[in-house]
């Protein structure tokens, strides 16, 4: 079931859908009350987490299925945002994905959008799911309670 004031796009894996995924994503924030850094942030995230659903979670396979969620909580005064994002690949365990700042990882490109990811939000949860992947992503609020100026 999906919660009150929640955004939900579900599209076959295809980078063309990034930069739909992103005008989406900016509305969202912005309607949220993100500030310009925290919508920044926000973003590199989202991207970055639909690019690995696509490429990594799904394989490329277009007719495999991404999953992006943004929900306000609560959804008359956010204090944040989350954000849901679910493939429909072998999944992976989290905690075996190289750390890119170890001296042998320097130079591979492999497990920087993670590390990205949990720098940039506020909560970064991930974990398998039946049929595939889910990273849960949260950024909270700046101004949250605040009247705005």
């Amino acid at each position: 079931m999906i919660p009150p004031h929640t955004v939900r796009l579900e599209f076959n894996s295809a980078f063309d859908m990034l930069d739909f995924v992103q005008v989406i994503s900016d509305y969202v924030g912005k309607t949220a009350g993100l500030d310009e850094d925290q919508l920044h942030w926000v973003s590199v995230a989202v991207r970055e987490s639909v690019v690995n659903a696509i490429k990594h979670g799904n394989k490329n396979d277009s007719s495999k299925r991404v999953i992006v969620e943004f929900s306000p909580v609560p959804a008359d005064d956010a204090g944040e945002l989350v954000i849901r994002i679910e493939d429909q690949g072998e999944g992976f365990v989290p905690e075996e994905v190289a750390d890119p700042l170890a001296p042998e990882n320097i130079l591979k490109s492999s497990g920087r959008g993670i590390f990205l990811i949990r720098n940039f939000m506020d909560e970064t949860v991930l974990k398998k799911v039946p049929g595939g992947m889910e990273i849960r992503m949260v950024k909270k609020i700046a101004n949250a309670g605040r009247p705005p100026i």
